[in-house]
């Protein structure tokens, strides 16, 4: 079983594109095909029948599979008023069949048909009976799954429930909302600006590289690879018929090493080439939020010595059989090899520098830029020691400092671990991490930390050395240090803001003190996800109208909101002389029915507006030309264009100079 788990641990982080594109491909060429049918049972109960067509060669797992066997399930909409009344029923028996790609599992599925019947209560007719069927359905190795199909009843006048399409439709006036024909980004009045990328996209790119390669440093001084380096240098320079043929051997190896990490974020490009959002859909995804999080519990335990994550050895000696020193290609598959073996070690890193890039607004580039930066890193030492053979004498043995750089790393996958389970908290509007909350959590593990590092808090396998290294004294210092510096954040103070971390707790105004709580800390948007309100202010006022493309999961966001917006003079420029709507761009609160509807893309796709966030990710998308949060645009109340819109603007004098521009342009 465990290695069944790392497998799939291991797989997930390198193949996800993959995933989801498969799971697009399936939704659009369905091998299970459902209709629906209602009929009055008594009273307000009825009777919802469930006929499911599947095709030849695929079987449709059961709903009366358990929880923890691969199943299908039947559920009502939030929306609807009324539940299901007792189990849903299976008018025929699902087969009971052995599953070889569950290691024999015994399952429940259909083959050809299937049918079921649920009974519905409901206690308001005025609102559809709005469900789906969540199923799973598979054919030899291709699983489908799960995948909704949504169902829709509408009562008539007599009181009978009738089928209602769940498709979108096309709507012109509905489409307006999102493409405003007014706003004309080639013209606007002052030409201040840009279009929210260019001007900070190589220094971002940088940033993304330097992190990179100071994980692939981080992942070089792992148990899994640091002692390979002076066997692997020495194996290249003795076994090669010459000094230089060595040299060129070790060099080849580590640019193997470099290349294998950069084609790993080859897939995300295709995703990339879909649709201007898709990464954005992908990283504020509450359930892959979600995923990420257990990913980096699991990853956390295995840290702490509980078990070891590694790839299936069947794949480590598969690749290693083709190793042969004598070409080139047996060098690279010796150094896929290591990148296997040391997956254990590297994998959360990995996993790290996945959802940072996918978190970014670059997405695929930034994410190849970042898997770069750690190739390099960890490829690059074997070609310098392959050179000069006397730095080998300078490293440091491997020992007991490695376990301890294990453990810290452990603590810091559990941090990273609340902010991804933060992510789907904020979208979802859950409510459980609040900012306090989190401070609370981030807080407990520093202390942790600190106290692991000062040798107070032990584990078995790693017990503390005699005497405590300086090293390892400082270290805990700063994790001390760092862990007290968080505790104002737990307060209603001004000194809740703590500038150091802004982007990774939630923003100050989803407060455990209430919404208040930010009052007098920042600047308020005077509306909230309501364009056309915003837009009526704007000309009820004559004030220009600063639009805010935000996220809730979106951390450059939050820098700019806790760290340039807060500064007194920025403040004031816009409390006093704009309207400031916030919209976010991921907020999956789903749209009114009226309010869903087809929009017709420029590219000529047809995208399903359901959500707020689908609305203003498209809006944004199709009249700034840009997907990428923050995005600030300023225009007037009838919506013409003042200068060019600029996304993430740390610089306070830069980004104070833009907004002036924006008023002299306003003036014009």
């Amino acid at each position: 079983m465990k290695k069944l788990v790392s497998a799939i641990l291991g797989l997930a982080l390198f193949f996800l594109p993959s995933l989801v594109v498969a799971q697009d491909s399936a939704a659009a060429n369905a091998p299970v095909k459902f209709t629906y049918s209602a009929v009055l049972k008594e009273g307000n109960v009825y009777t919802i029948q469930i006929k499911a067509a599947i095709e030849n060669g695929w079987r449709l797992f059961a709903t009366s599979a358990s929880d923890d066997e691969p199943n299908s399930r039947v559920t009502l909409d939030s929306s609807t008023k009324g539940n299901i009344v007792g189990a849903v029923k299976e008018v025929q028996a699902p087969k009971l069949v052995n599953e070889p790609l569950f290691d024999g599992m015994q399952v429940k599925v259909f083959e050809q048909t299937a049918e079921w019947s649920v009974d519905v209560s409901v206690t308001d007719k005025s609102a559809d009976v709005k469900g789906a069927v969540a199923y799973m359905a598979m054919k030899g190795e291709d699983v489908v799954g799960p995948e909704n199909a949504e169902f829709r009843f509408a009562f008539d006048a007599s009181g009978n429930l009738v089928g209602k399409s769940t498709e979108l439709a096309v709507s012109a006036d509905a489409a307006s909302s999102i493409k405003r024909a007014s706003i004309d980004m080639k013209n606007p009045v002052e030409n201040c600006g840009g279009t929210g990328v260019e001007g900070d996209e190589k220094q971002s790119l940088w940033k993304i590289f330097i992190l990179g390669f100071l994980g692939g440093l981080l992942g070089l001084i792992m148990p899994c690879t640091f002692p390979m380096i002076p066997l692997t240098v020495s194996f290249f320079t003795k076994q090669s018929q010459d000094k230089r043929k060595g040299i060129f051997n070790a060099f080849m190896y580590g640019f193997f090493i470099f290349l294998i990490y950069v084609l790993l974020s080859v897939p995300f490009y295709f995703l990339d080439a879909g649709s201007s959002d898709i990464l954005n859909n992908i990283s504020t995804n509450a359930w892959l939020n979600i995923a990420f999080a257990v990913i980096f519990f699991v990853f956390a335990l295995s840290f702490f010595g509980l078990f070891e994550i590694g790839l299936p050895s069947s794949m480590t000696n598969k690749v290693d059989s083709k190793s042969n020193i004598g070409s080139l290609g047996g060098i690279f598959f010796m150094a896929l090899t290591l990148a296997i073996v040391s997956f254990s070690c590297t994998g959360p890193i990995l996993g790290s520098l996945l959802v940072g890039a996918l978190n970014q607004d670059g997405g695929a580039l930034q994410l190849t830029v970042a898997m770069g930066g750690f190739g390099l890193a960890l490829g690059l030492p074997f070609g310098l020691f392959a050179l000069f053979p006397n730095w080998l004498s300078s490293l440091p043995r491997s020992g007991a400092w490695m376990n301890t750089v294990k453990i810290v790393f452990a603590f810091i996958e559990l941090a990273l671990m609340i902010k991804f389970l933060s992510n789907a908290d904020l979208v979802m509007h859950w409510g459980i991490l609040k900012r306090e909350v989190f401070f609370g959590i981030w807080v407990l593990i520093g202390l942790a930390l600190s106290l692991y590092l000062f040798g107070i808090l032990k584990f078995k396998h790693d017990p503390p050395p005699a005497k405590l290294s300086k090293g390892r004294i400082a270290l805990g210092l700063l994790f001390l240090a760092f862990t007290i510096y968080l505790v104002p954040g737990l307060t209603n103070t001004k000194y809740a803001n703590r500038a150091l971390v802004s982007g990774f707790p939630p923003p100050m105004s989803y407060s455990v003190y209430g919404h208040e709580a930010a009052a007098g800390k920042g600047v308020e948007p005077n509306v909230v996800n309501d364009y056309e309100k915003a837009l009526a202010l704007s000309k009820e006022t004559g004030k220009p109208l600063l639009i805010d493309f935000t996220g809730w999961a979106c951390v450059n966001c939050r820098k700019m909101e806790e760290n340039v917006w807060v500064q007194p003079e920025i403040k004031e420029l816009i409390e006093k002389n704009f309207i400031l709507v916030s919209l976010y761009v991921d907020d999956r609160k789903v749209l009114p029915d009226d309010a869903q509807f087809l929009y017709p893309v420029s590219d000529g796709s047809k995208k399903p507006i359901k959500t707020v966030g689908d609305k203003y990710i498209t809006m944004q998308s199709e009249n700034f030309g840009n997907a990428s949060q923050p995005l600030y645009a300023i225009i007037t109340g009838d919506e013409k264009l003042l200068t060019r819109p600029v996304g993430y603007t740390p610089s306070v004098t830069e980004y104070g100079d833009w907004l002036k521009c924006g008023l002299e342009a306003a003036k014009k």
